[in-house]
């Protein structure tokens, strides 16, 4: 098989890292993630199908001690190198010594700004590659203290902003460029063009990175690594685990069975779906284990949201890990981890991101199993795996379905669970789902759910007095779930909701709507 084409992505800390590498891919080439400081002989090679390198921004100051730099390797390589933010003040530094790089005269640059192009056809150099095809002035998304103060020899300008004179540089004998303002932020209203333009134009990339090819090729490495041996995996009934589940599946067939734990939390009708579909829709081996009884007595008034976490974890792997167990034979254990799962976790491959959160299907199961992992998924974003999951016919109300968290109801029923605040948290989620699926809106939201306040108010119902709970509906719309947006529901859908589930739900007398974003607030409650 001929070496895939890649473009190699430097992670200096951003928090943008991530969307550089999803642009790239979304261009049609394959892009990896790296730690900064990784060794040269641990990073592809052009002959391994490297065919540019793009360095990314970072929250340090390039000349403070102990500040990530750029390895000697990466313009030893000799393919053509972006410097992004940081990525550009450490090209600068590198090649040019510490007065390359400054602190901002205004003291930084955030937020929108707009460049203008220096670059044309009666300039020295001409029309710079890398700018081709954008406006000659058009709006960026700066986020930037330190500037460029000095272009190193054998550059030149080809972009400046109000407050960053020097914008945007080329060296294009040597091949390497820098970008002050991130081009991989949809804020970068010609970004996606710059991105392409460094692609194509510069490093003669190919489209190349496609679903249909990744998908044989995802299948041949698991029958590789799995030869005949039985593969056993956590089927939770989202996104990840399902594809990885269909795709396993048509890997190695029987050979891979799934185990479906009912914790008692899921929302309404879900376990019922998930068996439906795995075990009678694909016909895959599947175990589905009732414990929600045992999750709510471990759970009983507990009302920390990390102490729930840590007991739906423990009990989940006590659990699975007596009906792994029980298949006997089992030498692997299939996990629909994703990239962004990876790059959370461990920071990618040991790079200098903050570790965000940690997730359940990165933990230390397999080991106390003693499996072998199998991740068919970790290359994959999100909107990859649901491109994947058309192609393997995994039905529309599965890959489509609102994200949905570990803990599931446990974190939006505030305060100590028990049965009955469950079941009312579950019926007006069942509601408000109904309702905002009839209308069309579940599909124009990112995420909607109702949240259980463990609080109560004063309300009349059928002419008594009532004390009942509280329910709150959150639902946003984001491109990345790093920043959301209320979304802006109509006041008559509002409506519909509130009075159905204060008219059907026995428990809850009045609903509230969230309307705060992402920051401050956070999408979940808990």
């Amino acid at each position: 098989m001929a070496a895939r084409q890649r473009v190699l992505i430097l992670d200096y800390g951003s928090q943008y890292t991530h969307l550089i590498t999803r642009r790239v891919r979304e261009l049609g080439v394959y892009a990896e993630t790296l730690p900064c400081w990784v060794a040269s002989d641990a990073a592809p090679t052009a002959a391994g199908g490297l065919v540019g390198i793009i360095l990314s921004g970072g929250p340090n100051s390039v000349y403070d001690a102990g500040a990530p730099q750029v390895p000697d390797w990466v313009l030893e390589r000799g393919v053509p190198v972006l410097g992004v933010c940081y990525g550009m003040q450490a090209l600068a530094y590198k090649l040019a010594g510490r007065d390359a790089v400054a602190r901002g005269a205004r003291g930084g640059e955030y937020g929108h700004a707009t460049l203008e192009r220096v670059d044309d056809a009666g300039s020295s150099g001409g029309e710079s590659p890398l700018l081709r095809g954008m406006s000659r002035s058009s709006s960026v998304w700066m986020s930037h203290g330190d500037s460029v103060a000095k272009l190193p020899a054998g550059f030149r300008l080809i972009a400046r902003s109000p407050s960053c004179p020097l914008a945007a540089m080329e060296d294009a004998t040597r091949r390497v460029w820098g970008a002050q303002f991130h081009s991989e932020v949809t804020h970068t209203a010609e970004g996606r063009t710059l991105l392409s333009n460094f692609l194509y134009a510069i490093c003669g990339a190919t489209k190349s990175w496609a679903m249909e090819s990744f998908l044989e090729e995802a299948k041949q490495k698991v029958r590789d690594q799995v030869g005949k041996g039985r593969v056993i995996l956590g089927l939770s009934g989202g996104v990840d685990s399902s594809v990885a589940a269909v795709l396993l599946h048509e890997a190695i067939g029987d050979q891979l069975t799934c185990i479906y734990v009912d914790n008692g939390l899921m929302r309404a009708g879900e376990s019922d779906e998930v068996v439906a579909t795995f075990r009678d829709t694909f016909r895959i081996q599947l175990r589905a284990v009732d414990a929600g009884e045992r999750f709510l007595a471990a759970l009983a008034g507990v009302s920390d949201p990390e102490q729930k976490r840590k007991i739906i974890g423990r009990v989940f792997i006590e659990v699975f890990e007596a009906e792994a167990r029980s298949l006997g034979d089992a030498k692997f254990l299939g996990q629909g981890t994703l990239y962004p799962d990876v790059i959370e976790s461990v920071s990618p491959k040991g790079g200098p991101s903050h570790t965000i959160k940690t997730h359940h299907n990165v933990g230390g199961l397999p080991e106390k199993l003693g499996l072998a992992l199998v991740e068919p998924l970790r290359e994959l974003f999100k909107d990859e795996v649901r491109e994947l999951g058309r192609r393997l016919r995994v039905p529309a109300s599965i890959l489509m379905r609102h994200p949905f968290p570990g803990p599931g109801l446990a974190v939006r029923c505030l305060g100590a669970l028990d049965a009955e605040s469950l079941a009312w948290l579950r019926a007006a989620d069942k509601i408000a789902r109904e309702e905002l699926e009839k209308s069309g809106w579940m599909g124009r939201t990112s995420q909607a759910f109702v949240v259980l306040l463990p609080v109560r108010s004063v309300g009349v119902q059928g002419d008594c007095r009532t004390y009942g709970r509280v329910a709150v509906l959150r639902a946003v719309e984001t491109e990345d779930f790093m920043t959301a947006g209320w979304a802006r529901l109509p006041h008559e859908l509002l409506a519909t909701i509130a009075t159905r589930i204060t008219n059907e739900v026995r428990g809850i007398n009045r609903v509230v709507f969230d309307i705060t974003s992402k920051p401050p607030a956070t999408i979940e409650w808990e």
